[in-house]
């Protein structure tokens, strides 16, 4: 294989016209370059960093095999690749002088592209310290019996509550952001729907999110439930809200990640209907 048979994209747009079919084909499987995209078009480059995105696609006599997308950031993501593929891609962008940050794609395929990229560029990869699995719903199982309440989808008069579940859930797992009604459309949690829980007095236990539909595809993103209500079904409730809500959206398929080194997250999901669909990983390039 060679690395002149990846071909770069002139924009987003001439990138979808050229792989959408292939990323809508296995709609799971490329959850993250399908979201990416859409998130690129809806608010454009400039709000996730200062650097022009990338993208390029493995096309022989007219078929696409592959894709990448490189973000503002600096970030690599991936369609699923041969450490043949993977080898050929890091040939290409460092030929091309491309500096990376990081990669994200199935285990396989990142492991294998990291490995070239030390190979190509010198750059030391670092395993992120989560690893995640993504999921795929097969056939929803709510669970039985629910909890006492209700889901409550929340609206455009519920931002308060939105940004305060957002912030509670991003404090819980480490992340770094600003969340208030400034900073609320550039983050990542701008573009879900949410759902609460709420016990029948109305108090909002747990929360579930999900993306909007892209490719047939819906991801259930984010789900929390505070430490002292865990245990009592809550999260498996919403969960189950949230994923039948995608269902009827007409989604062909419902995706969620979870961290592998939560035991009790992954279980729920299983008993709801989730199945292993691949295991996730990113490096960083020091």
């Amino acid at each position: 294989m060679h690395p002149d048979d990846w071909h770069l994209a002139e924009d987003v747009d001439d990138f979808l016209a050229r792989a959408g079919d292939f990323l809508r084909s296995r709609p799971g499987l490329h959850v993250m370059p399908l979201t990416w995209t859409a998130r690129l078009r809806t608010r454009g480059a400039a709000a996730f960093g200062t650097e022009a995105p990338v993208f390029g696609v493995l096309d022989r006599a007219g078929e696409v095999h592959a894709a990448f997308y490189r973000l503002p950031s600096g970030g690599l993501g991936l369609t699923p690749l041969t450490p043949e593929q993977a080898d050929s891609l890091a040939a290409r962008l460092a030929a091309l002088g491309h500096s990376l940050g990081s990669v994200s794609a199935d285990h396989t395929t990142a492991t294998a592209f990291a490995e070239a990229w030390q190979r190509h560029t010198g750059a030391t990869p670092k395993p992120r310290d989560t690893r995640l699995r993504l999921y795929r719903l097969g056939t929803l199982t709510p669970p039985e019996p629910l909890p006492a309440g209700r889901g409550r989808v929340l609206g455009d008069q519920d931002l308060d509550q939105a940004m305060f579940w957002c912030g509670e859930f991003a404090k819980a797992v480490g992340e770094v952001v600003s969340i208030d009604a400034d900073s609320w459309a550039g983050t990542r949690f701008a573009d879900k729907r949410y759902t609460l829980w709420e016990t029948p007095d109305g108090t909002p236990v747990s929360v579930a999110g999900m993306n909007p539909m892209i490719g047939g595809q819906i991801q259930v993103d984010i789900v929390y439930t505070p430490a002292h209500l865990r245990g009592r079904g809550y999260a498996g409730a919403v969960t189950a809200e949230v994923s039948r809500a995608a269902l009827a959206a007409g989604a062909r398929e419902v995706v969620l990640f979870a961290d592998l080194s939560n035991p009790i997250s992954n279980a729920l999901y299983q008993r709801l209907g989730y199945r292993p669909l691949a295991e996730w990983a990113g490096y960083q390039f020091v």
